[in-house]
């Protein structure tokens, strides 16, 4: 398939802080999950995908375009849609206005034909029955369904999505990866979160991200296949594992490099092998 995103050797930094230090990312139609830990430079990187912001080093091609020539960014942002960490919503409007006044700025300009459009992406997040809701009345779920809402206004090719299902309860979660599914065959999708099950349930690649590195890109399967034989259960803690935790049914999962002789093995997941490429830091700090 062809290449719709190409980053080469992006940098960038924020005072003495480097949010991103050379980073080399190729993207294709489908869905690319982008995993780290808080600070890794996630939301950076989403940002300059979607031609929020602009690298310090390096170059990116978007569809063809360069975004660093005004008019490549307008033709860019014709076919983008972007859901940041924190939508800037008027409060005062109504979903159906908010995600109206969206589309009047992505050039929607017959009335009809766009507030067709408007309900059809309302409908789509589940949102019908409450359109005419002040958005300020809304719950924090129904507000993160508005920002998808809008996002997807015209069926955009680019779809940059931060934190898409924070807040959303299962059955909410449960209707996105409905939606973003569905647009796997002609569009190129770029998610950001911090649930490993959503990349194993939508995700046909998965970019992973720590100290503005990419430390892996490439298919969920072949991330997971970095944990095989290094997960394994005990009765008891081990303290020679390098991540490890008490389940539910009172065993102890554990991560690690050398299990001990004799241990019980069992069948990594999406999880294991994430935990075990960011390190111990990161499940502590989760705990």
């Amino acid at each position: 398939m062809a290449v719709t995103v190409r980053i080469d050797g992006v940098r960038k930094a924020f005072g003495r802080t480097v949010a991103l230090d050379g980073v080399d990312v190729t993207l294709e139609p489908g869905i690319t999950g982008l995993l780290g830990p808080n600070g890794a430079g996630k939301t950076t990187l989403l940002r300059m995908v979607a031609t929020v912001a602009a690298p310090d080093e390096g170059r990116l091609v978007l569809l063809g375009h360069d975004p660093a020539d005004a008019a490549g960014r307008i033709a860019v942002r014709r076919r983008l849609g972007y859901l940041p960490q924190e939508p800037g919503f008027h409060q005062r409007f109504t979903a159906f206005e908010f995600v109206d006044y969206v589309a009047i700025l992505k050039e929607l300009t017959d009335r009809r034909t766009r507030h067709d459009e408007v309900r059809r992406v309302l409908d789509l997040v589940g949102l019908t029955k409450v359109s005419g809701k002040r958005i300020k009345a809304l719950s924090g779920g129904m507000r993160r369904r508005v920002g998808l809402a809008q996002a997807l206004i015209g069926d955009p090719d680019l779809l940059v999505l931060d934190e898409p299902t924070a807040g959303l309860d299962p059955e909410q979660r449960l209707r996105f990866r409905q939606v973003v599914s569905a647009l796997v065959e002609h569009q190129t999708v770029l998610l950001s979160t911090h649930q490993t099950e959503d990349v194993a349930a939508l995700c046909n690649r998965v970019v992973v991200l720590d100290h503005g590195r990419v430390l892996f890109s490439g298919a969920p399967a072949e991330l997971v296949q970095q944990a095989a034989g290094r997960v394994w259960l005990t009765d008891a803690p081990d303290p020679g594992a390098r991540v490890s935790w008490r389940t539910g049914d009172g065993r102890h999962r554990h991560v690690g490099n050398a299990p001990p002789p004799g241990a019980e093995m069992t069948a990594p997941t999406l999880e294991d092998a994430y935990l075990l490429l960011v390190g111990a830091e990161l499940a502590e700090a989760a705990a």
